[in-house]
């Protein structure tokens, strides 16, 4: 049962992408977040 591989639409596929993207995006933004802060934090206790 579970060694069946699961097929995908195209339709599916393609939402899957934008969903993959998506999280990357979010992912990448957080970081630039996270290391404006930090270089904020660090520049005023330096």
């Amino acid at each position: 049962m579970a060694d069946e591989p699961i097929i995908l639409t195209p339709e599916e596929r393609k939402a899957q992408r934008k969903r993959s993207i998506a999280i990357g995006l979010f992912l990448a933004v957080l970081v630039v977040v996270f290391y404006v802060v930090a270089v904020i934090k660090i520049g005023d206790s330096v």
